[in-house]
């Protein structure tokens, strides 16, 4: 084009119109920003085994599972009706929050344990996405590798901690168990044990760093470390990272095994989860005591989240820490107190009145209902059922008359008892606890000793569900030092985890017959000193003794009169105030899990090492002496009472009875 042209071009309005139509844009493109960095969908902390991460959709919905260790072997069956169920949601994906399998074991048990888990979560329409607690990483055992069970988690698992997007929101994980960056401890008891490394925490800087656009950032780990006390306040710094960021909606735990609300915090919402086949005492179901998952709907504005157990939906917000403690208290004090216990002696019957006292530990009021159940006919207790509003603080005092004319005891004979009914009065929730149940308070220590029946061997029959004998800490008259314990059993099956007499609450001594393996443990020193036998030395339908031995300076364990196991050790034993459970582990509240289902018979706790050398002989009927602390033949059964050896009646479980077996 000529100067000319160009000059005539220029004055005309149609040809500038066309340049500023063509160059305009291309001049505002050339002045941009350089384009942004785009960062990965997926940040792994570590390599591990291969994530698949889910579609994206502007509207979704994910589920949470909680712990799925430290109950019995049948949790599993919970854990797979839980995917069933989670699959007719059909969320886009599903979070866990750690403890996924067993664990504390050496490898091949761990690798079963996870072939078994992977098995059953592999069966969901969705991703899932592990968290690592300390089940999963904590080994047992010989030969314990400096990473423990890091290297196999991340090898079938996943990385410790990572983070993925979905849906223009950011997932991160969080471990915490590294250990004591000192001494390699791994305790999730000690704060010490409870940082979080240098590593993590510039992974998580960097990763927060490259969430600040997303609509709403969700942040999972094992351990509620928020909560404090033993965890220590290293969360703290995680914390404000989390509130800087500005965009983090909510953190998910579990680990305690009980679902509590702690949020919000800095707009941060923070949930504890339950169990989903975890061990669950089921203390009280509706304040979160239960096996649920959460399912949390994701929208632009916000989320929501609903707590799902079998059948029912429950809003978790509701079980706040204060609800939570108050009905576990409420849960734990039930019982109230006696005056007035009435004498019963068969010959003579029984007439007499019965006061029973209870004060409301808690600032909330609880509704009570006391039902007396007369057990069988000759019995009669008034009135039979009483109910009251009772407001923090106060008393409530019922006085019952208690008759019964003279008469044997015969089979049709049955103890009268209490049903104590109870109603958490919340704010604005009314939580109902489960009917507790007690043998009515009857004085039958002058009933005589019952003797062995000539051709009957009578045994303690157990149910593996409920039954066992607790015998109080304070009948059980055991100074620190030497000791034996001991019994006859005959199991029907061997759970994963069984106790066949303890007293074991981080203290004390017991022995366990897990998965058929015999176990004792006595806590020397502030940590337990334990031996085992090697599994299998244990079989189902066969009569065995295990005996367990403490001589001051040496475990032993016996099976069957032969030394299976033994090693050194030496320390004061750290003492408790809990019953010394038969057929069951005793938990710190007092109550009994890990049952035994079988016969036991001939249990003894002496203060002397009675077995020493590679073999014993073992006598089928033992015997009583000045070194015998207790001793149950289970000679004889009068209602729920069994007799033992210097103690007198004691009260037997549901689910426990004296039968005759056909086996010895």
């Amino acid at each position: 084009m000529t100067v000319q042209a160009h000059r005539a071009f220029m004055s005309d309005p149609a040809g500038m119109g066309y340049l500023q139509a063509m160059l305009l844009p291309l001049l505002a493109l050339c002045l941009q920003d350089p384009a942004p960095t785009v960062t990965p969908r997926y940040l792994p902390g570590r390599e591990g085994a291969g994530l698949s991460l889910p579609s994206e959709e502007p509207v979704f919905q994910f589920a949470v599972f909680g712990d799925r260790t430290g109950g019995p072997d049948e949790g599993v069956k919970i854990l797979a009706q839980a995917v069933d169920e989670v699959n007719l949601v059909q969320p886009d994906l599903v979070m866990t929050v750690g403890d996924l399998i067993q664990g504390y074991n050496t490898t091949e048990p761990w690798l079963a344990q996870m072939t078994e888990f992977r098995a059953i979560m592999d069966k969901l329409l969705c991703p899932w996405f592990p968290v690592a607690g300390n089940h999963d990483v904590y080994w047992r055992g010989p030969d314990r590798p400096a990473l423990e069970h890091e290297t196999n988690y991340e090898e079938h698992f996943g990385p410790l901690w990572y983070a993925f997007r979905h849906k223009h929101c950011w997932f991160l994980v969080l471990y915490t168990d590294e250990g004591n960056p000192e001494t390699g401890e791994r305790n999730f008891n000690k704060p010490e044990s409870q940082r979080m490394s240098p590593e993590q925490f510039a992974w998580l800087d960097q990763t927060l760093k490259g969430t600040g656009e997303a609509d709403h950032v969700f942040v999972f780990l094992h351990h509620p470390r928020w909560i404090g006390r033993g965890y220590g306040d290293d969360w703290e710094r995680v914390h404000q990272r989390l509130a800087d960021a500005g965009n983090v909606d909510a953190v998910f735990a579990g680990h305690v095994h009980r679902m509590r609300y702690d949020g919000p915090r800095d707009g941060i919402e923070y949930f504890t989860l339950a169990t989903v086949g975890g061990h669950q005492s089921g203390l009280v179901p509706e304040a979160g005591f239960l096996h649920h998952y959460y399912l949390v709907t994701v929208r632009a504005g916000g989320i929501s989240v609903g707590s799902y157990p079998v059948g029912s939906a429950q809003d978790p917000r509701r079980i706040t820490g204060e609800v939570s403690n108050h009905c576990a208290a409420l849960a734990e004090n039930l019982i109230p107190q006696v005056a007035g216990v009435v004498p019963f002696v068969p010959s003579r019957g029984a007439s007499g009145e019965t006061t029973l006292t209870w004060t409301n530990p808690l600032p909330r009021p609880v509704e009570i209902t006391w039902s007396a159940a007369p057990g069988d006919r000759r019995w009669q207790i008034l009135p039979e059922h009483v109910h009251g509003k009772v407001e923090p603080g106060a008393t409530w005092t019922q006085a019952f008359r208690v008759l019964r004319g003279a008469g044997a005891v015969d089979a049709a004979f049955q103890v009268p008892a209490l049903e104590i009914g109870a109603d958490y009065l919340g704010e604005d929730l009314r939580v109902t606890l489960p009917v507790q149940r007690m043998d009515w308070p009857l004085d039958i220590s002058a009933m005589p000793a019952p003797a062995p029946v000539e051709g009957e061997e009578r045994v303690l029959a157990l149910d593996g569900e409920s039954g066992c004998l607790k015998i109080p800490s304070d009948q059980v008259q055991l100074p620190d030092g030497p000791l034996t314990i001991e019994a006859w059993m005959r199991a029907d099956e061997f759970g994963q985890r069984v106790g066949l007499a303890t007293k074991t609450e981080s203290s004390e001594y017991g022995i366990f017959v897990s998965g058929g393996q015999a176990g004792f443990s006595i806590h020397l020193d502030g940590a337990y000193a334990e031996v085992q036998s090697a599994p299998g030395a244990l079989v189902v339908d066969r009569w065995q003794h295990v005996a367990g031995v403490f001589d001051g300076s040496e475990l032993r364990l016996y099976v069957d009169g032969a030394l299976v196991a033994s090693r050194p050790a030496s320390g004061v034993r750290t003492l408790n105030r809990l019953p010394l459970v038969v057929g069951g582990d005793v938990g710190r509240s007092g109550g009994a899990g890990s049952l035994f289902a079988g016969e036991i018979d001939e249990f003894r706790l002496s203060t002397v090492a009675r077995y020493a050398g590679e073999r014993v002989e073992v006598p089928r009927r033992l015997t009583d002496d000045a070194k015998t602390t207790v001793l149950m033949h289970f000679d004889g059964q009068v209602g729920s009472w069994v007799f033992g050896s210097g103690l007198g009646w004691l009260g037997l479980e549901p689910g426990a009875g004296v039968g005759v077996t056909a086996g010895r």
